[in-house]
């Protein structure tokens, strides 16, 4: 799959750039972009029911988002250093950057040494096929970096909110760099609406890394995926089979959710399953464990795209896509929803 395929003009009047709650709103009171094999619906978050099914399970990510931006000074001045992935308390995968609305890859060195606050942090080598990230070691533990500076990761479409802003009613294990944001309008309002539907709810775990990065090679296949520990527990195993064999649907709660499920599935179904997945997942290798996806809408050029397209075809993407700049959908974290549930077949 070429990168050209993923290029789509978006106006940038169409970012979100605060939390509907900020905007006099609820969380849940957002719009929804349905997609299905037959077209496109218009509706509301609150209408989510009337699209599903009784039997039809809803899997969530129980990852809580860290105040993983740390502002950070060394030879190259002021920056920034956002956390992405943990390999131990003082080892983790960073991205250093200009500024939230300016990113790299930057022109760090090995060796190159962070202040962040009274801590010093130093960059051991860039990540093998993305220059953008790091692995960055520190003089003391991350957790209590983070505790004293850090905030939450943000662009330059938007400022920095509270913590809480960022955290899900899901959100149960701290360990995501960024919040898996799909599941931010199902408040227990909306969750209390789902299961008298009949609808039913599982957990996972996959905490994300940062999302900022684009597919920078010629194609999606040649791209490299920076590791994510994720977790898939004998009971969410189970109740995904089972609802497959009862003749259900099961559906991801964000491409976080995607790539943990895809990552335990095997032709046998979904097993448990923990590590990190550094699965891509795109329209060549498709979908195994999941019949629908409820997540937001995504920047042109990004493997979160890719992903989109194993349920539509990046033709049905595209078409997607039209639509809702079309209808003036908003983007990014804070903004509206889609539904999109792919065609009828076996899992």
């Amino acid at each position: 799959m070429r990168r050209a395929e993923l290029l789509f003009d978006r106006p940038e009047g169409l970012f979100a750039r605060a939390p509907p709650e900020k905007r006099g709103r609820g969380r849940d009171d957002v719009r929804l972009l349905v997609t299905l094999p037959d077209g496109h619906r218009h509706a509301r978050f609150e209408d989510l029911p009337e699209f599903l099914q009784p039997g039809d399970l809803l899997v969530v990510n129980e990852s809580a988002a860290l105040p993983a931006s740390l502002p950070a000074e060394g030879r190259l001045g002021e920056i920034l250093l956002n956390l992405c992935t943990r390999f131990r308390s003082d080892l983790w995968l960073a991205e250093p950057r200009w500024s939230p609305g300016k990113p790299g890859p930057m022109p760090v060195r090995p060796g190159d040494e962070l202040q962040v606050g009274p801590s010093t942090i130093r960059l051991l080598s860039e990540y093998p096929g993305l220059p953008r990230l790091w692995f960055a070691l520190a003089d003391r533990p991350f957790d209590s970096i983070m505790a004293e500076v850090g905030g939450p990761i943000h662009y330059g479409y938007t400022d920095a909110w509270p913590m809480d802003v960022y955290e899900t009613m899901f959100s149960r294990i701290p360990g995501s760099a960024e919040m898996p944001s799909a599941a931010r309008p199902v408040t227990p309002r909306m969750k209390e609406l789902l299961e008298g539907s009949g609808i039913r709810f599982a957990p996972i775990v996959l905490h994300t890394g940062v999302s900022s990065l684009e597919i920078e090679g010629e194609t999606v296949e040649g791209e490299a995926m920076y590791p994510e520990p994720f977790s898939v527990s004998k009971e969410t195993a189970g109740a995904v089979n089972r609802t497959h064999l009862a003749g259900g649907r099961v559906i991801a709660v964000g491409t976080t959710v995607v790539r943990a499920l895809e990552s335990a599935w095997t032709p046998d179904g979904v097993v448990p399953r923990a590590g990190f997945s550094r699965l891509q997942v795109n329209p060549d290798r498709g979908v195994h464990a999941v019949d629908g996806l409820l997540t937001g809408f995504h920047d042109p050029v990004t493997s979160h795209l890719a992903l989109l397209g194993a349920f539509l075809g990046m033709a049905g993407v595209r078409d997607a896509y039209a639509e809702a700049i079309r209808k003036c959908y908003l983007w990014h974290e804070f903004g509206d929803s889609h539904l999109v549930m792919r065609a009828a077949g076996p899992a």
